[in-house]
């Protein structure tokens, strides 16, 4: 079910309805209590031109509703989208579970539905969490983090990351974390990203031979490295499926009550 469309499709409908009342039904309305008004002799009393002028009730809920949904529907489109994260591909920066924030102008204001850029504002940066329609399934949005920009080189061999031929620095942080005994958690720095990553020791992984990032696309990477379904299996991410910029999480539910304990800036 594509919700922007049963969005757009609720406040066009909802703005139609409101607006014909506007400019047809409302004056009709009038016209009709005004022509009671004047063919009654001791005139209309309050309760009979009430219901004379009454509205509706689908041109009220129109009314009332239209507002919101337009609200909604700006906000969600060009400001800030939430999403739930539904696997563990990017763990241990973002948990099953957890619901996160979406900057949707980062990286250029898109129509909604057609996702036609109508502004460009600034492109996806190496090491950023980005959400975008997954190409294979562009009805399922994806988020992995930015390790390659058009016209860069990458190499994934060894569990290591190359890109352009220099091997991105990472540290050792603890092996056989608790959140995850059987991997070794590291950080590694991508530019001017520093940000976690699990790579699992007894888990030889996939290898990927150097490959160039054609123009218009970008590469992408799970920090859960060997438990991510990403470029290194599908390829790369046009430029056009991109949804937004990852930059918080605001809850985290995972079937229990909902915890705000764990809000915090997504690196």
């Amino acid at each position: 079910m594509d919700f922007s469309l049963l969005l757009v499709i609720a406040v066009l409908l909802s703005g139609a309805i409101y607006l014909l009342d506007i400019l047809v039904f409302r004056p009709q309305r009038r016209k009709r209590a005004e022509a009671a008004q004047a063919a009654s002799e001791e005139g209309l009393d309050a309760a009979s031109r009430e219901a004379l002028l009454k509205e509706p009730w689908l041109v009220d809920y129109a009314r009332s509703f239209f507002p919101v949904l337009f609200v909604v529907l700006v906000v969600r489109s060009f400001i800030v989208e939430p999403f739930q994260i539904p696997s563990g591909s990017m763990r241990p920066t973002l948990e099953v579970g957890d619901f996160i924030l979406v900057n949707k102008y980062a990286y250029g204001l898109r129509l909604p539905v057609s996702h036609t850029q109508i502004l460009e504002v600034d492109s996806p940066e190496r090491g950023d969490v980005m959400v975008f329609r997954f190409p294979n399934e562009p009805s399922v949005n994806f988020i992995k983090r930015v390790v390659g920009l058009p016209g860069d080189t990458i190499r994934y061999e060894g569990k290591q990351l190359y890109v352009n031929g220099e091997r991105i620095a990472k540290q050792l942080l603890e092996e056989g974390p608790d959140a995850s005994p059987q991997q070794l958690l590291l950080e590694e720095e991508l530019d001017q990203a520093r940000y976690r990553i699990y790579n699992n020791p007894r888990d030889p992984g996939p290898q990927l031979r150097e490959v160039e990032v054609p123009e218009g696309h970008y590469f992408t990477m799970g920090d859960n490295r060997d438990h991510s379904n990403d470029s290194r299996y599908w390829g790369f991410v046009p430029e056009e499926n991109i949804v937004g910029r990852a930059f918080a999480v605001w809850m985290q539910w995972d079937g229990g009550l909902p915890s705000f304990s764990e809000v915090r800036r997504i690196e």
